[in-house]
């Protein structure tokens, strides 16, 4: 059977793994994403000594945060179902000095295996759009989340990247071209706040921040080459026509006129009971 078009479906079927892990750990350095997951976390109101969880928790570097949050009285788990993100994650956790309260295991997000009410908090952070049945992990999110506790998401919204390119209708034939075919919803971020109070979740936060980049930024520029390698596997454009895109990106970097936005939008709700 072939590999879906988004790599995160299928982590350990992909022909180099580790790509991913060090695209995830590149994101995490870039001091952009950094404030933006630390707005987050601070949005979720996550308190010391709390049983946290983590769906999707890839490499783990949302799980190092909450492991300095919630202190040595406190306990993080994070669930995954790459085996190779979670023995990275294992690993990182260990060198990040945060081993003895972050726990990593391979597992569904669909089908958690914990018991009701068993977490103070349940995050998942970039993870829905990937995910097909998105409803189907948050009801599982609600239920292991104590009656009180914080269930919150947050989400990037392609429906919002905005890049600055000479050639407009290349560059939405590959951005808007690549996202619609691979992503189970593109657009989720803006879905979150609705859906979380659909699912009868009280006191419903949202949060919109943007993530910004004026430099080619690594995990930027990793980026934008995955959606060009897509692009000409999909069809959607040619090699030359996708090299010369990425070519003019890195030009304009190089003249300091490079400029991507794209927003987060972060929602937490507390269960009722």
């Amino acid at each position: 059977m072939s590999l879906h078009p988004d790599p995160y479906r299928a982590i350990d079927r992909q022909p180099d793994p580790s790509r991913y892990v060090k695209s995830l750990e590149a994101r995490g350095e870039t001091r952009s994403q950094t404030r933006l997951r630390e707005h987050f976390l601070r949005f979720a109101r996550v308190k010391p000594g709390w049983r946290v969880l983590e769906v999707g928790s890839g490499t783990g570097v949302i799980c190092r945060d909450l492991g300095r949050i919630v202190g040595p009285r406190g306990a993080v788990v994070g669930v995954d179902p790459s085996r190779v993100f979670v023995e990275a994650a294992r690993r990182l956790a260990r060198t990040h000095g945060v081993g003895d309260r972050v726990r990593f295991v391979v597992g569904d997000g669909e089908r958690l295996r914990f018991r009701e009410g068993a977490f103070d908090a349940a995050l998942a952070v970039t993870v829905l759009l990937h995910v097909p049945r998105a409803l189907a992990v948050l009801r599982e999110m609600i239920r292991v989340t104590r009656p009180g506790g914080i269930v919150g998401v947050q989400d990037q919204d392609f429906g919002t990247l905005a890049l600055d390119h000479p050639d407009r209708a290349l560059t939405r034939r590959i951005l808007d071209g690549v996202a619609m075919k691979i992503y189970a919803d593109p657009w989720s971020g803006r879905t979150l706040f609705g859906t979380l109070r659909r699912l009868g979740l009280r006191r419903v936060r949202l949060s919109t921040d943007v993530y910004q980049d004026t430099r080619l930024e690594p995990w930027t520029k990793s980026m934008l080459e995955r959606r060009a390698e897509h692009a000409v596997a999909l069809g959607l454009v040619g090699e030359r026509q996708a090299r010369r895109w990425l070519e003019t990106l890195e030009a304009q970097a190089r003249a300091g006129s490079f400029v991507l936005t794209l927003n987060f939008y972060g929602v937490v709700g507390v269960k009722p009971g």
